[in-house]
């Protein structure tokens, strides 16, 4: 079996992302996949998962490779809260179910890569702040957050990883400006799989994506 890199995406379906935002994500994830499959190292190796949380978590879809993923249609209820919380211990369960570990008989798969999208803050603030440190004990090769919208508080993602981003409004053409930028970080991964001389470095955001220092 080959080694695989397992890429989780974390979607905020709370209700504030009802009707127009989570329409755009839809259209960018679309994007994103038409755009990994493009690339012959993450159809190698890329296994996407699909999670999305509000007051409830749900796995829409577990570690599929790319050649075999059909994308759900996320729908979002009228109201909801942002367990961000409960979907990183979700998160946690799901790597330590999923990730083949190397041993003596074999290499293991590769560093896993995390992506959040969120147009909020965590409502769960103490399950948050507790599952971070496991978040980061699990050796993710990249974790990338976004804080999407004018109501997203970005500074409790910079709590959880140094690669966070923010969009300024949640249109069709901001979600996809951040998916196909999603899409050349996790091209660019796999393809320093294949090349182990590369660095894995996450390239640089288009001009409408934000960088939060």
């Amino acid at each position: 079996m080959s080694r695989r890199l397992l890429t989780y995406i974390c979607i905020d379906t709370s209700g504030s992302m009802r009707g127009e935002p989570i329409e755009a994500v839809n259209t960018g994830l679309r994007a994103l996949m038409a755009s990994l499959r493009q690339n012959p190292y993450a159809l190698e190796s890329v296994h996407l998962s699909l999670i999305t949380f509000d007051s409830q978590i749900k796995t829409l879809l577990a570690p599929t490779p790319l050649e075999q993923v059909t994308l759900p249609e996320i729908v979002c209820p009228e109201s909801g809260a942002t367990f961000l919380g409960a979907a990183l211990e979700h998160v946690v369960q799901a790597v330590q179910r999923d990730r083949i570990l190397g041993n003596a008989q074999q290499k293991g798969d590769w560093r896993p890569i995390l992506i959040i999208l969120t147009d909020g803050k965590p409502t769960d603030l103490l399950v948050y702040s507790e599952t971070i440190p496991k978040i980061k004990q699990l050796g993710f090769g990249n974790i990338v957050a976004c804080a999407a919208g004018p109501k997203a508080d970005a500074s409790y993602l910079k709590q959880l990883c140094d690669n966070v981003v923010a969009l300024d409004t949640m249109d069709a053409v901001s979600f996809s400006q951040f998916f196909q930028w999603v899409s050349a970080a996790v091209a660019q991964s796999s393809v320093s799989i294949g090349n182990p001389s590369l660095r894995t470095q996450l390239p640089p955001p288009p001009a409408e994506i934000n960088v939060v220092l």
